[in-house]
């Protein structure tokens, strides 16, 4: 468990890049005003990121709780992780429209303080439900990677 732990913080750091530089590029280049920099540019900003972690979750992560990869698992595992982060979206919005009517800081920091507090939640939604060890039994110890 601690190296799949590690390994999906080395894909969330990637995916924090990802997701901050879309928020940038849109709220810079594309969008202006409130609605387009704080609500438009984060969602898009998130889908990116979120396929992004899916595909290193599935192929590197947790790839040995895969039974079979094929196109219809991988597509019907990303609806399942993209419904759930979707729900650990609404928590970050929430925190990244907080952070930013309490301090007045621009949106690419209040993203990255919201998505501090959405990663573990993203972490524990992936290691119980999307990914689960479906050969153990509740409450038993598992080693698997």
């Amino acid at each position: 468990m601690i190296t799949r732990f590690v390994l999906f913080l080395l894909t969330s750091g990637l995916g924090t890049i990802i997701d901050t530089l879309v928020v940038w590029v849109f709220s810079t280049f594309v969008f202006d005003g409130y609605v387009g920099d704080y609500i438009i540019s984060p969602i898009i900003a998130f889908e990116v990121a979120c396929l992004c972690n899916f595909t290193c979750s599935y192929f590197f992560i947790w790839n040995r709780r895969i039974e079979q990869k094929t196109k219809k698992t991988f597509v019907g595992k990303y609806l399942v992780y993209n419904l759930s982060a979707s729900g650990t979206f609404g928590v970050k919005m929430v925190f990244l429209l907080l952070v930013a009517k309490l301090t007045g800081w621009n949106v690419v920091i209040c993203n990255l303080v919201a998505l501090c507090f959405s990663g573990a939640i993203n972490y524990a939604m992936s290691e119980w439900v999307i990914f689960r060890d479906k050969k153990s039994k509740p409450g038993e110890k598992n080693n698997n990677i």
